[in-house]
């Protein structure tokens, strides 16, 4: 007996329904993208593993899914260890035994895109001949991380970042907290809070506690504070090295609550022997007090001085969308500020920033309060039933000119019974069939009938026209 047919976890299947769906979310964020001057690029699906690899921090660099080299790897890597007779025989066991790295450095050149964000800064380098700087483009791809699936996090998902290079001005980040408002509102997605922290704020918190050579190991631990709380995030720094009267000095930020200039107050009593720390709080009172003046329609702006996002290439502003309250959801987006991204690919000093929306969780979220349209899955409005090769033949004609007026129509294919012809246009929720048998061959008209109310009405075809309209 065959084996049943599966597919890899963290993936799915999408029936019409759930691509309808995620197809209204995507329009909408890509109406939006091109609304405030931004332009489609796309880039490969995998990317040599050297662009990839060290971009993300050891973390991320564990999630990126490797691809073998294509032919007999094997027998190839077999080849580049017998040169190094003194060290690896080439046999299997000494195979075994090998750094990982180094495996995988000779078996695997090519991985997988962790996110669009360091492909794009390749991009940018590659073709920087070509761009107009600054630079605002936009992605809606895929991509792939060897995570532990879960609710809200799948190995294989969309993500629909927009970016700018070339400017350092903040009014670019100003744009951002606007877009994001602009996106949840025209999907009606009320009771969103956009988080927003300074890279440079952490930094300037890591120098006064004494840290500032485990900035990495602060922030990833203070990133967990809402997940696993004070006292395990304290456990965790003491495990890293950070001292006990460096952690009694972060007290203050444990607690640290009320509104934006309130939160920015306490920080600057924190802070004020940090140069770079006093930096990231002016760069962050500007954004808010632009932001004031501008306004917002659905989302909220928050400072949160916890929010880190472990990625090594922020260097300013971060953000962090989190879904309104009540509702359980990791966040449905995030971003930040990397002033110095692209000189990895050898192009220093240019200058990033950019958000991203995460499409698959925003689905969930939208699907948990209902707010998807009634008639977004809306397909095929009217079926024709099939009577036989002639009356089939009027019908079709009749289904082209309902096409051409922007009907969806279609003939069932085969002269089957009627009784499962019509059990086919409920199975699919099509609300209206039209009979066509001899009696309608001869007055030239069309039998409509309402699936839902089970009325019938005899029309001609400007009729039949105006009423599918």
């Amino acid at each position: 007996m065959a084996q049943k047919p599966s597919i890899p976890k963290g993936t799915r299947d999408f029936n019409a329904v759930e691509v309808a769906k995620r197809s209204y979310i995507m329009n909408i964020i890509k109406e939006q993208f091109e609304l405030y001057g931004f332009q489609p690029i796309e880039t490969p699906s995998f990317e040599n593993s050297d662009t990839l690899m060290g971009k993300y921090g050891d973390e991320g660099d564990r999630l990126i899914f490797k691809i073998l080299n294509s032919g007999d790897y094997f027998e190839k890597f077999k080849g580049v260890v017998s040169d190094l007779s003194q060290t690896v025989s080439g046999d299997l066991s000494s195979f075994y035994n090998l750094e990982t790295s180094f495996v995988t450095k000779h078996i695997s050149e090519k991985a997988l895109r962790y996110d669009l964000t360091v492909p794009f800064a390749r991009y940018v380098v590659q073709h920087q001949n070509e761009i107009e700087f600054p630079f605002k483009r936009y992605q809606i791809q895929p991509v792939w991380r060897a995570d532990r699936p879960q609710k809200g996090r799948f190995r294989e998902f969309y993500q629909c970042d927009a970016d700018v290079v070339g400017s350092k001005s903040l009014f670019q980040e100003v744009e951002f907290v606007q877009l994001y408002d602009a996106v949840f509102t025209a999907l009606d997605l009320k009771g969103v809070t956009i988080k927003i922290n300074n890279r440079k704020i952490l930094s300037g918190i890591a120098e006064v506690i004494g840290a500032q050579d485990k900035l990495i190991d602060f922030t990833v631990a203070l990133d967990k504070l809402d997940k696993i709380g004070e006292e395990k995030v304290k456990e965790e720094m003491r495990s890293k090295g950070i001292s006990e009267d460096g952690i009694s000095k972060l007290q203050p930020l444990f607690s640290l609550q009320g509104e934006f200039g309130m939160q920015v107050e306490s920080l600057k009593s924190i802070l004020n022997t940090s140069e770079v720390g006093i930096k990231g709080i002016e760069e962050l009172e500007f954004i808010d007090a632009s932001i004031s003046k501008l306004g917002l329609k659905t989302a909220k702006l928050q400072l949160d001085v916890t929010l880190a996002r472990g990625l090594n290439y922020y260097t300013g502003a971060i953000f962090e969308v989190a879904a309104p309250e009540g509702v359980k959801m990791g966040s449905i987006g995030g971003g930040g500020r990397y002033d110095d991204l692209t000189s990895i690919f050898g192009k220093p000093d240019t200058s990033g920033v950019g958000i991203s929306f995460g499409l698959d969780r925003i689905y969930l979220v939208l699907e948990e309060l209902n707010l998807f349209p009634e008639t977004i899955a809306d397909a095929t409005k009217v079926l024709f039933i099939n009577f036989g090769d002639k009356e089939a033949m009027a019908c079709l004609q009749a289904v082209t000119k309902l096409r051409q007026h922007g009907v969806k129509a279609e003939l069932y294919p085969d002269s089957a019974k009627m009784k499962k012809q019509m059990t086919h246009a409920n199975r699919r929720n099509i609300p209206y069939v039209v009979l066509v048998g001899e009696e309608e061959l001869n007055s030239g008209t069309y039998t409509l009938k309402n699936m839902k109310s089970g009325e019938q009405s005899k029309l001609k075809f400007e009729e039949l026209l105006s009423s599918l309209q």
